[in-house]
């Protein structure tokens, strides 16, 4: 093993190639001596599993499953699994193993969509600055949850007179406001009795300490510096995962992929020891399931999705993952795995959020229904509040949100890799060899537009990127990518190609796919855009309405990433040659660069001479791919 000093460190990072004998991202046993391979197919699923098990899993699909008739959204949430979150997986893994290149070179087989594969950078980009934030806020929890008391177990000297456990009840006793409305052994009539909501500790702590919370968009404020130190701890933790490309986050994944489940175990078997347990479950998935909620549309919405969302489809980053691959890989298997233990996951852990919410709820004498929130409402608001009311509440505080910082983290890396892998597929001479160098750069640029993101006015900001950039744009870029392939490139096409890396299969088995990928997963697709845009509500963080310039700037960021489709497509358009229907044409077949990385796997259909047949241009520049490849022309 290669022993590493400082000055070793530096080649690494700036790639000195006389002291560095290998690029550092590829292991003499890899199949891709380029870009190289995982080291392990162990290592690829767990990766694969931490990108697509992510804070949603945790922290929207107990209360979707609450909301939407309990054990009874199981059944919508596991056919829309079926119908189109496996499918979907399965074709972007097929489609980013078959060539082994990142979501934008992918595109060589459709020319024409390039600008989608840009567009998903650009959305994946856009999503890593606020994704930091989130697991800085988590730091910043798991350090506050090493004292004891929890600095939000009361109302300590940061709260004001409006917190309290418990809400203030009055009495209208005579057209008079009594506080102490027992009089003469009567109590006041419900008609009369006047309840003043508060804010609890857990929600004060969070506003005015954590976030320091402004009152607007419009009131930016300074930097809360607590929390712009955490970001810069959760991006060096990123940079150093990453350092080495998938050689290094691939071992970091063993236990950030893994604890999570160790820590949702260890709630679990806690919570279920809790007075109130039973009344949460209860209300998770028990007795209370609601079964004609079946017949609601907006269910079967919401169940797909969830499923959409949580498998992180559109991103690139399913893609990139299964870019490093070996060509022979049964993708298809690892498909099911990574879904089902998605699914799985996102179930398994509504037990140990609601066991810990129903003691939550039976200590406020209070229906679980009122103390269930989603989003940052349930990590950093309510759960904390819940884990409070135990004994040795730090611990199982930091357990909390150490898991949060993991489940985070893994998402993060692949999002980072999205972006390393487009440059060095499109810049190889570039960038290849200056992994750790490009990585450093990306994290500190990510980092430094994410400070707006911690000033009084950060969550404003993320409530704004999420609500505009990571919700129906993935859906559009979806459904032209499943379009695109299937209708442009060729269903039976691709097809071919799934079968050069898995071997041949019968007609039956591949029935079903086509079912979903040329009618079910599009019309569904559109279905949800269309209700999304239909139903459509300007963005607010819970009372607090964003300003019209606020949401102008959300559409504009929207708008910005779609316009990378069009764009890159005219472009290409003006660049080629004949006329415009020739031009048009020689955009949606293939180039000449699609085809397997390496040599050995192109076979027949792709050998050199059959990709000169389908394509000769004439009197074309010759372009150096050691320096730029053509396709991002």
């Amino acid at each position: 093993m290669r022993e590493y000093s400082w000055n070793s460190f530096k080649d690494l990072i700036f790639r000195n190639p006389a002291v560095v004998d290998q690029d550092p991202h590829v292991d003499d046993g890899d199949e891709n001596a380029e870009r190289g391979n995982w080291a392990s197919k162990r290592e690829y699923i767990l990766s694969t599993i931490g990108y697509a098990v992510g804070l949603g899993n945790i922290w929207r699909f107990p209360y979707l499953a609450y909301k939407n008739g309990g054990g009874a959204f199981l059944i919508p949430y596991f056919v829309m699994l079926v119908v189109t979150g496996i499918p979907l997986f399965f074709l972007e893994s097929a489609f980013g193993q078959f060539c082994s290149q990142g979501p934008i070179n992918v595109w060589r087989a459709l020319p024409l969509l390039q600008g989608v594969g840009i567009a998903m950078l650009m959305v994946t980009l856009i999503v890593s600055i606020y994704y930091n934030v989130i697991i800085a806020y988590s730091l910043y929890y798991m350090f506050a949850s090493f004292q004891s008391p929890l600095p939000w177990s009361s109302c300590f000297s940061w709260a004001d007179s409006n917190c309290s456990d418990t809400p203030t009840v009055y009495c209208n006793v005579s057209g008079t406001v009594v506080s102490n409305w027992t009089l003469e052994n009567s109590t006041c009539p419900s008609s009369n009795i006047i309840t003043v909501p508060m804010q609890s500790p857990s929600e004060q702590y969070w506003d005015r300490v954590a976030l320091q919370r402004s009152s607007g968009l419009d009131e930016t404020g300074p930097v809360v510096w607590h929390l712009a130190l955490c970001l810069l701890l959760s991006t060096m933790l990123t940079a150093a995962a990453l350092i080495r490309g998938i050689k290094s986050s691939g071992k970091v994944v063993y236990f950030t992929a893994t604890f999570p489940y160790v820590v949702i175990v260890i709630l679990l078997i806690r919570g279920l020891t809790l007075e109130g347990a039973r009344d949460g479950i209860e209300f998770y998935i028990g007795s209370q399931s609601n079964l004609t909620k079946l017949t609601e549309a907006q269910v079967w919405k919401d169940a797909a999705t969830q499923t959409f969302y949580s498998l992180s489809i559109g991103w690139g980053g399913v893609m990139t993952l299964a870019s490093y691959n070996n060509f022979h890989n049964n993708v298809f298997r690892d498909s099911f795995v990574v879904t089902l233990t998605n699914a799985g996951t996102s179930v398994f852990a509504g037990f140990a959020i609601f066991s810990i919410l129903g003691h939550m709820a039976h200590i406020y004498k209070m229906p679980v229904g009122k103390v269930v929130k989603e989003g940052f409402g349930l990590a950093f608001i309510a759960y904390p509040d819940a884990l409070s009311k135990l004994p040795i509440s730090p611990l199982w505080s930091t357990l909390f949100f150490f898991m949060l910082l993991t489940v985070g983290l893994d998402s993060q890396f692949a999002g980072i890799e999205v972006i390393t892998t487009c440059l060095q597929d499109g810049f190889p001479k570039l960038f290849r060899s200056k992994h750790g160098l490009l990585t450093i750069a990306t994290c500190s640029i990510l980092y430094l537009l994410g400070l707006p993101c911690v000033t009084r006015a950060g969550i404003y900001w993320v409530t704004l990127i999420d609500q505009f950039v990571a919700s129906w744009v993935l859906l559009i870029l979806v459904l032209l990518e499943i379009t695109g392939i299937c209708y442009i490139y060729g269903g039976n096409r691709f097809i071919k190609d799934i079968e050069m890396m898995l071997g041949n299969k019968s007609f039956v088995f591949w029935l079903w796919w086509r079912v979903c990928w040329f009618f079910l997963s599009p019309c569904i697709i559109v279905a949800i855009l269309v209700w999304s845009l239909m139903t459509f509500t300007p963005p607010s963080y819970g009372a607090v309405k964003f300003p019209d310039w606020g949401v102008a700037l959300g559409w504009s960021m929207a708008v910005f990433i779609l316009l990378c489709i069009p764009l890159t497509a005219l472009y290409k358009l003006m660049r080629a040659e004949g006329s415009a229907w020739k031009r048009l044409k020689s955009l949606c077949s293939p180039s000449e660069e699609w085809h397997p990385y390496l040599d050995i796997h192109r076979g027949e259909r792709y050998s050199a001479e059959h990709c000169r047949h389908r394509r000769t241009p004439k009197h074309t520049p010759e372009v150096d791919v050691n320096v730029i490849t053509s396709s991002w022309l």
